[in-house]
């Protein structure tokens, strides 16, 4: 146990006193160091070694002084020599010391002086002799108080889990697997990070290892288990004749090592591997990451790439700050003045409950636990006021008992118990080093609450205690799509959200908002049965609690919940129940720089059944930087500062404009379909089957710009069909295809093989809008098509639109409700005909001139595109076209005439809404939002001066 800081403040002044007298240039560096260690009560020779040799750079032999493997490395010269040197002396010695052995500190001193090097923060420190005393807070990392800072990306992490994994298939290789398996490595998880942290002596269970089993393995099982049977034994239940070497491991508890488990065989090279473990500085391990790369590291393919398998704290504190944290903080500032609020809010925030309903390895409630007791500090800082802390453990309130979790997984459930134990004794050693005594939770008498169970078929409310209720519900549930779902989940879903239209498009994470919203709503109705059998009068007070006292809930989500049909299917019945949504982050990439692995783009969300004044947005300029807050009046569910409608189906537009249809759907196996190639070499086989190819769009090719053809066969004569043989197997081909497919109407279609499923085929000129198109472009690109070309399925198509509706649906106000609104295929846009266009609120009373001036611009975009778009010069001509839409509409080369013209075109069409400009997307679509309100209220009625 270390000593207290007073005590190491005395020692360290008698220390001085000594050795000012003592030192000279014959004086022996050894007891200078033996008794600077033993001011912190440290026997030098039990952590490290005086005089170790090792190889230098340049192959000579060097004699480090003292040497703490992984932790010091001190160099020692006569009185008056210089420091510096030193210093690079031994930096040469690091060179051949073993890469998990490398030292963070290096001393050097010449009995008068010290200068203190941190490898890690790269900084350096001189002090003298004489102020050693009170600077001697600078070598905590000796005494056992130092709170490393741990990093995410710290090499320690990934390796620490790596070599889990090689323990994980060298056990399972020996026949040791399942569950046993997964119990034995979480027990030796904690085992190895208690002998770095100070629950047992530093390097406990390395040396028993060493020094109490043999080098071929063989009798490592047998006293393992001894192990974990003592670590689950308290001391008065211990034998009187135990081997002293075993007392430094202290009783535990916890339920940890409480299952008996069997023996497992070892031999010399799991030995080894086991050494190699435990020769790392565990100390540095970060419990808010290791679950979920401990969890990977069973994966051999996750192994690969263990950077990937972690939510990053960077995204856990976007959650948890504006869900309670940034609240709490703020309140301990206005408290913290006075000692009676302070006490009640310490009080307050150790009664705080958190759920986790889908905790994994339970990084979540790690980070959560970890922030509280920080602020906690905090809290007892202002309490004592300089007071000098008589019993550090009387002031900690904050405890891991008030942490639930439910997890579906076994394993990861038993990792996120012990990770948050991990976490707990971290923070006691802050507290150590914040106020100088030190503080132990050992043997463990409080546990968190992670529940093994399937949470959409769990009673979230029995895991508290009876008349208790969750404050705060958090977590990331599973990014599993709707088309992804298995039968068993799909059908979690429609229990949840019984007789709801559109339940069966809900992604799964919608059923943890469906449930979390049942629970407040349980909340509001049910008093405990305690408070109905003790207090009956005060239960019927307490039946619906204050707003400040309601349960709030947020998670991260896939952001196709804020997108397209699901927004209806899932808002419509929450906001109908009277959830609000007080903070979001809008669309980011929810990712760790991992190479190889695929970015999700998520969204965060946090509600409650009741309102705010206070609703924070965040925005993402760059997906992949840093939000911007604002504070804003209503966040509606599509995560807009915005009245909480919701865009239903819409069969037929909600203005009087014309109805948008799809192209044509062949459902031909592609034996219709050609290249510029294809159609040639078809041509040269059946010269007469020229007259039937028609210029075939999709999205891709209207786009990109390049060509396919469609053989149209559906107005041909039988006569000229039979004319044709090559022709006459493409329809047998098409014929078979739709006779053989589990579809009774496409084996109906097979009647007719010429035919499509659908067609559409405007008599004149068209507007063309893809199905899909980049996020990075500012505007969907759209243009008119003359009727000679068929349009795919993969667009939508406008029949009878004029330059009007061609401005309108270009403009930046379409497109700013089209990314607001649309559903999106991965990141990409995709432009729905019942969502985006027919829900659309077209400008109410456009003026013949607003209309002319809509339409001037709009062909001014058309012009601007036209002059990059037809060949200028023989080499273009040669290469057939010019720039094509995808390159005019890349924002990196989008040409400065067109992006003229389109401002131009704005312009216009914002003055058809309002005569004040639009500062933002952002305002433009909350007037969108309140004029789409009023329409479908029928407060508006759109009148046109012309027909459009």
């Amino acid at each position: 146990m270390p000593l207290s800081r007073r005590e190491i403040r005395t020692r360290a002044v008698r220390f001085v006193k000594h050795w000012k007298e003592a030192a000279n240039e014959e004086a022996d560096a050894k007891p200078f160091w033996y008794e600077f260690f033993h001011i912190f009560g440290i026997r030098a020779r039990t952590v490290g070694s005086y005089e170790v040799h090792v190889r230098k750079l340049d192959n000579a032999l060097g004699k480090i002084d003292y040497f703490w493997p992984g932790l010091l490395l001190i160099e020692h010269k006569s009185r008056g020599r210089d420091l510096q040197k030193a210093a690079v002396q031994a930096a040469d010695y690091l060179h051949g010391v073993k890469e998990h052995e490398k030292p963070r500190y290096i001393i050097v001193s010449d009995f008068t002086r010290f200068v203190l090097h941190d490898l890690e923060e790269g900084s350096e420190i001189e002090l003298a002799l004489e102020e050693l005393p009170e600077r001697i807070g600078l070598f905590d990392f000796i005494a056992g108080y130092e709170a490393r800072p741990v990093r995410e990306q710290d090499p320690v992490n990934i390796r620490a889990a790596e070599l889990m994994g090689q323990l994980h298939d060298e056990l399972k290789a020996s026949g040791y697997a399942g569950k046993e398996l997964e119990v034995y490595l979480v027990r030796l998880l904690f085992i190895l990070f208690a002998d770095d942290t100070g629950i047992f002596e530093l390097d406990a269970f390395y040396n028993y290892i060493v020094d109490q089993t043999r080098e071929d393995g063989t009798d490592l099982g047998p006293q393992l288990a001894r192990l974990f049977q003592l670590l689950n034994t308290p001391p008065e239940k211990r034998q009187k004749n135990l081997d002293e070497r075993l007392a430094d491991f202290k009783y535990i508890n916890g339920k940890l090592f409480a299952e008996p488990l069997p023996i497992a065989d070892w031999n010399g090279g799991m030995r080894v591997t086991l050494l190699e473990c435990a020769s790392l500085n565990w100390s540095r391990i970060s419990p808010a990451i290791f679950g979920a790369l401990f969890q990977s590291a069973m994966d051999a393919k996750a192994r690969r790439n263990l950077g990937a398998h972690y939510t990053s704290e960077a995204n856990i504190l976007k959650l948890i700050k504006p869900l309670f944290l940034d609240e709490l903080w703020a309140e301990f500032e206005k408290v913290k003045g006075s000692k009676p609020k302070l006490d009640r809010f310490h009080k307050k925030l150790s009664e705080l409950r958190f759920l986790d309903p889908a905790c994994g390895c339970g990084n979540f409630l790690v980070i959560t636990y970890r922030e509280l007791r920080e602020l906690e500090i905090a809290v007892i800082t202002a309490q004592l006021k300089g007071q000098q802390v008589v019993d550090v453990d009387k002031l900690v309130l904050l405890n891991v008992d008030r942490f639930y979790g439910i997890e579906i997984e076994e394993f990861p459930a038993q990792i996120a118990q012990v990770a948050l134990w991990l976490m707990d004794h971290q923070m006691n050693q802050r507290i150590s080093a914040a106020f100088g005594e030190y503080m132990v939770r050992i043997p463990l008498r409080a546990s968190a609450t992670i529940l093994c169970a399937n949470a959409l078929r769990t009673d979230w409310q029995s895991l508290l205690p009876d008349g208790e209720r969750y404050d705060y519900i958090l977590g990331n549930p599973p990014f599993i799509g709707s088309k992804l779902m298995t039968p068993e989940m799909r059908a979690a879903i429609l229990r949840i959200f019984p007789g709801v239209n559109g339940a069966g498009t809900l992604d799964f994470v919608c059923g943890w908002y469906g449930l979390a919203v049942q629970y407040m709503k349980a909340q509001r109705v049910r008093p405990s049965e305690a408070e109905q059998r003790v207090r009956p009068s005060e239960a019927e007070q307490r039946v619906r609690p204050s707003e400040a006292e309601a349960t709030r809930c947020a998670f991260v989500s896939t952001n196709s919940i804020t997108q397209g049909e699901q927004v209806g299917a899932l808002w419509g019945p929450l906001l109908a129940q009277g959830i609000k949504i007080h903070f979001a982050h809008r669309t980011f990439r929810w990712n760790n720089e991992a190479r190889g692995v695929a970015a999700v783009h998520c969204v965060i969300i946090g509600f409650a059944d009741h309102d705010t004044d206070k609703k924070h947005l965040f925005s993402y300029a760059d997906e992949r930087g840093e939000a911007e807050e604002q504070l804003v009046r209503n966040i509606n569910p599509y995560l807009v500062d915005g009245p909480d409608v919701v865009i239903r189906s819409r069969s037929k537009p909600l203005c009087k404009v014309p109805e948008i249809g799809i192209g044509n759907k062949p459902i031909d196996g592609g034996n219709y379909l050609f290249t510029d190639e294809e159609k040639a070499a078809f041509i040269h086989l059946e010269p007469a089957s020229k007259k039937y190819f028609r210029r075939w769009l999709g999205s891709d090719e209207f786009i990109n710009g390049w060509h396919r053809w469609c053989l149209w066969l559906g107005e041909a004569a039988p006569g000229e069909l039979r004319s044709m043989p090559e022709v006459m197997k493409r329809v047998e081909a098409v014929r078979r295809l739709r006779l053989e497919s589990k579809s009774a109407p496409t084996r109906k279609l097979a009647e007719t093989p010429t035919r499509f499923h659908v067609e559409n085929m405007p008599k004149k000129e068209y507007l063309i809008i893809p199905e899909v198109s980049s996020e990075r472009r500012p505007f969907i690109p759209i243009g008119f098509e003359n009727p000679s070309t068929l349009a795919s399925n993969l667009v939508k198509i406008l029949p009878n639109a004029s330059k009007y509706h061609f401005g309108i649906l270009s403009s930046t106000m379409h497109n700013a409700w089209m990314r607001a609104v649309c559903g999106r295929l991965k990141s990409d846009y995709r432009y729905s005909k019942d969502i985006v266009y027919n829900n659309f609120p077209w400008p109410t009373n456009p003026t013949v001139a607003q209309q002319a001036a809509v339409e001037q611009a709009a062909q001014g975009v058309l012009d601007a595109r036209a002059a990059h778009t037809t060949p200028v010069s023989s080499s273009a001509a040669e290469n057939g076209r010019g720039a094509s839409l995808a390159d005019l509409y890349d924002p990196l080369t989008m040409p400065p005439n067109l992006v003229k013209a389109h401002a131009a075109l704005d312009k216009a069409v914002d003055r058809c809404y309002r005569p004040q400009a639009f500062e933002s997307d952002a305002k433009r679509v909350e007037y969108l939002f309140g004029l789409y309100e009023k329409y479908t209220a029928g407060l508006v009625g759109v009148k046109l001066t012309k027909k459009m």
